[in-house]
Parts: C-alpha cells; structure tokens; sequence
C-alpha cells in the first residue's frame, strides 16, 4: 500500500498517472496548498523540503519519497515497469526525465507566474519563458518526428513530460506547428490510465489570482 500525498498540479499528476499505470494500490491524500498543509510538521516529516508530491511506501517500512522525479523512477524500479532493464535504454529514459525536470517543468511554471498570475505583466520575462517553453516543444516534436516515444517504449518520462505539455495553453504557448508533439501528446491522453490518474485529485478552483500567484512563485510542488 502506497500513501500518496498531493495536489491538483502537474507534479502531482505525474505520479497519480504512474500509479494507475502500474495498478498499484494507493491511498490518496489531497494537501491544500493554499491553507500551507504542505508546510506542517507532519509533512516536513515525510519530505523536508515541503512539496508536493510525496509517497509513503508502506510495504518497505514506510519509506518516504519526495521530489515527482526521484518517486517515478522508485515507482518504475520497485515494479520492473515503464522503465527498460538494460543500462542504456534506462539511461535513454533518465535522460527524458531530466529534460523534463530541468526544463520543462521549470520554464513552464514561469511561463504561467508571469502569464497568468503575476500581479504586473512583465513582458520581456512572459517572453522569455514562453519563448523557453516552445524551444523545448521543438526539441520535442523533432525527437518525436522519429520516435513513437521518447525512450524506446511508453514509460516514466512520457508521463513526466506529458504532464506538463498538455497544459500548454494555461502556459500561453501553442503546439499548432508542432504535429509529431500533437501525436504524442493525444496518444498518451487517450490512455485509461492517464485519464484516470489526471483526475486525482479533483482540481479545486480558486478565485483569488494573487494567492495562487503566490503560491507558484514559491514553488509548492516538484
């Protein structure tokens, strides 16, 4: 049994997604970022840094996992799953993942401060994230003109990507241009399991733009 700690956000989704991938049993609960329960003592206990997503294994002597990235590849290394056995294609994989965390995740998520959130439009940073975001969707889409996938089969770094891709238009950046990052991005939504697993949890709607800007400039989840 997994206990996973978590919010509606695209960190959090990489993991909800990887578990009904997996099948694996999990009990889900959802921290409410906004009211700080991602900064009690409780959860500083289970990962120190104060982000969501976390795990609790609680078949390995309740071993805690935090950091969205460090979980997939526990996850994918507890199951034999969703990552190649051979040092190379687990590499090829890793690869992705870190494509994701280092740039992706990051340049988006300063795309929709400044976008979306903060409380002045500072142009030259919204273009210099957005700009960022759709440097990265090229380097995307020109992999995937010859890949099904990013790393051989379906795996963790597929999920950790599309998490965040797929919210482009909250990101302000289009991928009209981009078919092959089209074709991937329907493929892997059409998926059950990622259908099931965006869902978790329900997403909340806020109505005060100030405290979620807040929020995402602080970095609630990773």
């Amino acid at each position: 049994m997994i206990d996973l700690y978590t919010a509606a956000t695209p960190n959090g989704h990489k993991v909800s997604i990887a578990l009904e991938e997996l099948e694996l049993t999990y009990t889900l609960h959802a921290l409410d970022l906004m009211a700080g329960e991602q900064k009690e003592p409780w959860f500083l206990a289970i990962n120190p840094n104060g982000r969501i997503p976390a795990i609790v294994d609680r078949a390995e002597d309740n071993f805690a996992v935090f950091e969205s990235g460090a979980i997939l590849i526990y996850l994918a290394e507890k199951t034999g799953e969703l990552m190649p056995a051979d040092f190379k294609g687990r590499s090829q994989v890793l690869q992705w993942l870190m494509f994701q965390m280092g740039g992706v995740g990051p340049m988006m998520g300063q795309a929709n401060v400044f976008h979306r959130y903060f409380p002045e439009k500072i142009q030259p940073a919204i273009d210099r994230y957005q700009g960022e975001s759709k440097r990265l969707f090229r380097v995307l889409d020109a992999h995937l003109a010859q890949h099904e996938y990013l790393a051989g089969d379906y795996s963790i770094a597929d999920i950790a990507n599309w998490a965040w891709v797929h919210t482009h238009n909250w990101s302000g950046v289009t991928v009209d241009d981009l078919p092959h990052l089209q074709r991937w991005l329907a493929a892997i939504a059409a998926r059950p399991a990622v259908q099931r697993g965006i869902i978790m949890p329900p997403r909340v709607e806020r109505t005060d733009p100030t405290t979620i800007g807040t929020m995402l400039e602080k970095g609630q989840s990773r």
